[in-house]
């Protein structure tokens, strides 16, 4: 564990003295996010194990890799960050990302859970081991630091110290709308979506408010996938897919100014935020008896009829 740097002055910004923890910090959104948080005041623990986009390769952990070079650019502007190189899938690394946040700051106030990878296959093509390793990585990564942390703001409410805490959990179009190719990350954040409500809902009266991220932006997992859309503008136009647009949502999120805000999806692309609705009772048909399955039908039929067309998904011809 690196020790922060002693603070020249006082803090200030939107998130001052926030102590605020980000997964997958290393890279592209994650690293984005700690960035526009030290420039608003908060102190950082960056957490990443510097993969590949795929999750292969050696772990660099505490000892340097992208974690490292982001904690240093932030010590560079003046402000406090440390690194955490744990694995946030299993109990212990994510025990340990809280720990370090308490060891390192004496406090947290923030959770972003964003580390994640890629491994794209048609469902025919598509082994148990891809499926587990982005099931693993994108939910269990999620539910396990987001478990800790809401464990240590129990303990404080019990203590009579509720927090302001908050929690930003990342999501995808993919798991709002499904994308082709991509059945084991579409599944994986359609459950961050409802993990996201549950935690909502029960930790709210620890002062935590929980909402999720649907963002669009310029990555190694978007780059390649989507090479088209992500490409980089001509100089001087303004940079659509840049990480950093997506970031100051985040902040905000992750700030005590979101009061009252929890329980919600968004999405944020460029210069564009969107509140996403999700399911809700459409059209409805009730007729107090047993249907027999041709008389389902046919109610199902005239309920289409009326009811929106459903969002189309990526890739889909």
């Amino acid at each position: 564990m690196t020790a922060p740097a002693a603070p020249t002055a006082p803090r200030a910004g939107l998130c001052a003295d926030r102590v605020v923890a980000v997964t997958g910090g290393g890279r592209g959104l994650g690293r984005a996010h700690a960035l526009a948080f030290a420039a608003e005041g908060a102190r950082v623990v960056v957490n990443d194990l510097g993969v590949a986009p795929d999750g292969a390769g050696i772990r660099t952990g505490d000892s340097g890799g992208p974690a490292r070079a982001v904690v240093e650019e932030i010590l560079a502007a003046g402000g406090e960050a440390v690194v955490h190189g744990g694995d946030i899938a299993t109990a212990a690394g994510a025990a340990a990302l809280v720990a370090t946040a308490l060891d390192a700051f004496g406090r947290l106030d923030t959770l972003v859970n964003n580390a994640g990878f890629l491994r794209d296959r048609m469902l025919v093509n598509l082994d148990e081991d891809d499926w587990d390793a982005v099931v693993r990585v994108h939910l269990r990564g999620h539910f396990l630091p987001l478990k800790y942390a809401a464990a240590h703001w129990r303990a404080e409410t019990k203590a009579g110290r509720t927090p302001v805490a908050r929690v930003i959990n990342t999501s995808s179009g993919a798991g709002l709308l499904g994308s082709v190719g991509q059945g084991n990350y579409a599944a994986a954040k359609a459950g961050i979506v409802a993990l996201t409500l549950v935690a909502a809902a029960e930790l709210g009266r620890y002062g935590v408010h929980v909402n999720a991220l649907a963002p669009a932006a310029r990555t190694r997992m978007t780059e390649q996938t989507f090479a088209e859309a992500m490409a980089a503008p001509g100089e001087g136009e303004f940079d659509a897919m840049a990480p950093a647009n997506v970031s100051p949502l985040v902040v905000w999120l992750g700030s005590a100014a979101s009061e009252g805000v929890t329980g919600r999806v968004f999405e944020a692309e460029a210069g564009r935020i969107t509140v996403m609705e999700g399911w809700r009772p459409g059209p409805t048909e009730d007729r107090g008896a047993r249907r027999s399955p041709a008389e389902a039908g046919e109610t199902v039929r005239r309920l289409l009829a009326d009811a929106e067309k459903p969002g189309q998904v990526y890739g889909a011809s």
